[in-house]
């Protein structure tokens, strides 16, 4: 469907001949479209102003609408996305919460529905879109049998596994990255605020302002981050198992860091390993 009859060139080049529909829509789904970074989105946003004023006329036809991925931005300025709890693409969800206050972002969700408004995360997650669409219209056993026959999983809830924290734009200052650098370069060992304030000759007050105010979160919430994103990378070794991935970071109790990761990541360290490493050799199971 176009907003008016035209050809419409896709990111590959193909070219779509559209038609005008004049029928009444079962679901409307906002595609995504080209963003370099979350620093570029105002640019990217100029060129849909049409699209964006016909988005927010489907509000009041009653019509349920989908977005995938960056889609999500369209749906914000459509005014689509206030009060709604919604997702994006991970890589984008600071942003999405920051220009779209009244919106609940919920950037670890593989999909979001709220009323008739649905949000995914990146544009793989049209996949997950697709079979949610086909459950709702046709059952979970035909939604089931696309899957196999597709081969696309039919479980995935969660986008947490997928995060990179080190793809995100730092925007930080120079005492922040020398904190980071301080607190990674002694991943392995307890965390002592102390330590760390006197490390840089403030106080720990000063430091816990000074760290939220630029980051929004804790040096010890960074940390633990950080610990999860590198046990993630040695989880997807085959030199490594769940135990010598979780020594390698600095845990020492099984238990405390299974509990960390599944906050963190929406699975366990066993599971993440099974479905990430690079070889196939037998999981340890904590």
């Amino acid at each position: 469907m176009a907003r008016k009859a035209s050809d419409v060139v896709t990111a590959g080049g193909l070219v779509l001949r559209a038609t005008r529909w004049h029928k009444r829509f079962d679901t409307v789904v906002v595609p995504g479209f080209e963003l370099r970074s979350p620093g570029h989105v105002d640019r990217a946003l100029a060129r849909w102003h049409p699209e964006i004023s016909y988005i927010a006329s489907l509000s009041t036809a009653d019509v349920p609408v989908a977005s995938v991925c960056v889609g999500a931005f369209l749906l914000g300025e459509a005014g689509m996305l206030d009060g709604r709890q919604t997702t994006t693409s991970w890589l984008f969800a600071d942003e999405l919460r920051h220009r779209y206050p009244r919106a609940v972002v919920a950037p670890d969700l593989m999909i979001a529905s709220d009323g008739p408004v649905t949000t995914t995360a990146a544009f793989s997650a049209v996949h997950d879109l697709a079979l949610r669409l086909i459950r709702t219209h046709a059952g979970d056993d035909v939604a089931r049998h696309v899957a196999r026959l597709a081969l696309v999983a039919d479980n995935r809830n969660s986008q947490a596994p997928y995060v990179d924290d080190t793809l995100l734009e730092p925007g930080v200052d120079r005492f922040i990255r020398a904190v980071k650098r301080w607190l990674v370069e002694r991943l392995d060992q307890p965390y002592d605020l102390r330590a760390l304030a006197q490390a840089f000759h403030v106080s720990t007050r000063t430091m816990l302002r000074r760290f939220r105010s630029d980051t929004g979160r804790s040096p010890l919430d960074f940390l633990q981050q950080t610990r999860i994103d590198t046990a993630k990378r040695f989880l997807e070794s085959p030199d490594h198992n769940v135990i010598t991935a979780m020594h390698q970071v600095g845990y020492t109790d099984p238990a405390s860091f299974r509990r960390l990761f599944i906050k963190r990541v929406g699975m366990t360290p066993a599971a993440y390993r099974r479905q990430f490493r690079n070889r196939g050799i037998a999981s340890s199971r904590v």
